[in-house]
């Protein structure tokens, strides 16, 4: 038995691998504590998606081995930087993302002072036991990688081409998780529209799904465009289920065509406003996530300013802005036409300043409304956060607990969130 500290980064399919590994090693007697300072064993899931984060996850490393424990080193980085990492932390064990059912031979290796590499592998992550980091909240992976070719990700040489889960398999590990009381669950890949599993689709997963026993809640998580539009109609319908969040994450990425083919979308900017308006007449009050990448390399003053006139016609709720950062051994890292950190920083600026207008506008839409919500994460300061129907974050300051459903009335809109005050109990 030994005691385990891990720390993870990045997207929730990283964080289900987390929650997962250490799960494996708590049903194998080891013990999971709260500080790298009491642990025998150090694990760290790392991140790659940009350059600051994997500079982020190299500086953190180097904290871990000051404390000269033996060190596991999981997540994207050991699949698609062996390198690197080897370089950094040569004494370190390597364990990929579809390589987690080995965690447990890893860490016993490691206490008899031995060095594992584990990489690509393969498996299915259901119905495996789960440490989570939320209590309420389960981190469904329903598929490995994705169909997509982007131009600028580093992201498929960790997690390669998509492998669905089977359909059965990904229900009964929903059930399991709403048996465990879990109340919100986040159907996780990395393009959840591509999944297939002998004949199904996203939408007929989403309606078994919803229809499990109990009272409960659905992410459905980040979906490309090009692979949404395959399924619109169904999954417009499926969105109908109550059970289902109104809350759709669709990345965009950019507001020019051309940028959009330089970085091998598969889209057009028609494409993405006619998923939005389609959800839109079906779901008014949907609230919409997307995500766009300022300064591709050959994007130009004019493309930058029809990403701005996308973001002021589509008037996105959430928006997540990346400003570009060329990734080792990607098509974009050696395209012509990169731009200096200083204009990729300004166009970010001028970008974040038009979101933060956007989002006040669009939550304050909301002031007055009363509804249910479910208490779903702490916030700061002695916070919570609920959820309405449509994923809105509800800051409150209440006597509730975690994974309750209650009544709130909004009261005042701020940049990301809505702050809300708690009517009764539901």
């Amino acid at each position: 038995m030994a005691r385990i500290y891990g720390e993870v980064y990045g997207c929730s399919m990283n964080m289900a691998d987390y929650e997962i590994a250490l799960g494996l090693l708590k049903e194998a007697g080891h013990v999971v504590v709260e500080s790298p300072e009491s642990a025998e064993i150090l694990m760290i899931f790392t991140c790659i998606v940009k350059t600051p984060t994997e500079r982020k996850m190299l500086r953190r490393i180097r904290e871990l081995r000051t404390l000269g424990k033996p060190l596991i080193i999981a997540g994207c980085m050991p699949e698609a930087e062996r390198p690197l990492i080897e370089s950094e932390a040569p004494e370190a064990s390597l364990l990929g993302p579809d390589d987690l059912l080995s965690v447990v031979d890893v860490v016993e290796a490691a206490l008899r002072g031995e060095r594992r590499v584990l990489v690509g592998g393969e498996m299915r992550k259901t119905r495996l036991p789960r440490v989570r980091r939320n209590p309420v909240i389960h981190i469904a992976p329903i598929a490995s990688g994705c169909l997509g070719e982007c131009s600028y990700c580093i992201v498929k040489r960790a997690r390669g081409w998509l492998r669905s889960y089977p359909a059965e398999e990904i229900v009964e590990d929903v059930r399991r998780a709403l048996g465990e009381g879990c109340r919100e669950i986040w159907v996780t890949a990395e393009d959840t529209a591509a999944y297939r599993w002998r004949g199904l689709r996203l939408p007929d997963l989403l309606e078994m799904l919803s229809g499990l026993d109990g009272r409960f809640y659905i992410r459905v998580g980040m979906m490309t465009p090009n692979q949404a539009l395959e399924i619109l109609d169904e999954l417009i319908e499926a969105y109908r289920s109550p059970k289902i969040f109104k809350f759709l994450h669709l990345p965009v990425q950019s507001g020019s065509d051309e940028v959009l083919r330089r970085m091998r979308r598969r889209y057009t900017v028609e494409d993405f406003k006619y998923i939005v308006s389609r959800f839109r007449e079906a779901h008014p009050e949907l609230t919409l996530s997307t995500d766009v990448i300022c300064g591709f390399p050959g994007e130009t003053e004019e493309d930058f300013q029809d990403s701005l006139k996308l973001l002021e016609e589509v008037r996105p709720d959430v928006l997540n802005i990346s400003r570009f950062w060329p990734r080792p051994g990607t098509e974009a890292a050696e395209m012509e036409g990169q731009l200096h950190g200083r204009e990729t920083k300004r166009r970010s600026r001028i970008m974040t300043e038009l979101w933060r207008r956007l989002s006040l506008e669009s939550g304050a839409r909301w002031i007055g409304w009363r509804g249910e919500a479910l208490v779903d994460e702490y916030g700061r300061r002695g916070t919570l956060v609920a959820r309405n129907y449509t994923y809105r974050p509800i800051v409150l300051k209440a006597q509730v607990k975690l994974g309750e459903f209650i009544e709130v009335e909004i009261k005042e809109a701020r940049v990301g969130y809505l702050v809300g005050e708690s009517l009764k109990l539901g």
